[in-house]
């Protein structure tokens, strides 16, 4: 995992920051992205893509990421955004915030499969980096706990809909909630399952 991180290190490249964003495929809540810089002598065990892990390892990692960063930044795009610039120009928009705003520059940035030529330092777009870089990989888990938790928030704001439990995510009890409660502003509406459902429901208005 720390492969490419080795390389960039031998080179010369002490800052090196991994990015990543979740929720592209959610039909609510934002997408969320972020920036990472591990300290290369304070190496984290157990980094792999988000999606892998369990629950309960991603939120130690996490708090783990966080204490030994030398420096991360959390970034938030939301559905009136998604909807107006759609979900690939809202994801790299979040990466590249994220990557802006760290409290120190990288000297080189890794990032998951999207490519970030508008950034102004060097950088390698990695395919399914998440699993084949340290630096990614924690950028994936620190982004994914944090839109989780989110999610379990809006639900306490909108219990009907179980965000706690499907993160927006299209389940089958999902799309049954919208088709019973309708949407709220926290969807995207550019979504084709949630366009098509307030078509419907503007046309029963009708």
């Amino acid at each position: 995992m720390y492969e490419f991180e080795n390389a960039l290190l031998d080179k010369g490249h002490n800052y090196i920051a991994g990015c990543d964003e979740v929720g592209r495929g959610p039909l609510a809540g934002p997408v969320v992205a972020a920036a990472v810089i591990l300290d290369p002598f304070n190496k984290i065990e157990g980094l792999n893509d988000s999606k892998k892990l369990s629950e309960k390892k991603r939120i130690r990692l996490s708090k783990e990421i966080i204490e030994k960063a030398i420096a991360y930044k959390i970034t938030y795009i939301y559905p009136e955004e998604i909807d107006r610039i759609n979900i690939y120009q809202a994801s790299k928009k979040a990466m590249i915030i994220s990557i802006n705003n760290l409290d120190i520059t990288p000297t080189f940035v890794l990032s998951d499969a999207m490519p970030l030529d508008e950034l102004s330092m060097p950088h390698l777009s990695i395919i399914k980096g998440d699993s084949k870089s340290a630096t990614i990989a924690a950028a994936s888990i620190i982004a994914k706990v944090e839109r989780d938790n989110f999610m379990i928030e809006l639900s306490k704001q909108y219990p009907k809909f179980g965000f706690e439990k499907h993160k927006g995510y299209p389940t089958k009890m999902h799309l049954e909630a919208i088709k019973k409660f309708g949407v709220n502003e926290h969807y995207r509406k550019s979504y084709k399952p949630v366009s098509d459902i307030i078509n419907k429901q503007m046309e029963l208005k009708i």
